[in-house]
């Protein structure tokens, strides 16, 4: 299942929460730089659906704030990923 992400780089207080948007907001302490804050995003991701970081993947922002990532389906993770906060 495809999920799109906003990911906020360097922040302060690390974790996810839904946006009034819709998205999914993951604020990470890491710095955009040589893909650090994107493998953050990644094990942030997975740690909160419970499964192991390389069952994430990011598919397409490599580069840009707004992501799309590839994670298992589950019929509840949403639920999971608000569980986050």
């Amino acid at each position: 299942m495809r999920i799109s992400i906003r990911v906020k780089p360097a922040s302060r207080k690390p974790g996810i929460e839904l946006a009034a948007d819709g998205v999914y907001v993951v604020r990470v302490k890491e710095p955009p730089i040589d893909g650090k804050a994107n493998k953050a995003v990644l094990r942030t991701v997975a740690e909160a659906l419970g499964v192991a970081p390389s069952a994430v993947q990011l598919v397409a922002g490599e580069a840009a704030k707004t992501k799309r990532l590839e994670i298992p389906d589950f019929a509840d993770w949403q639920k999971r990923l608000s569980a986050v906060n």
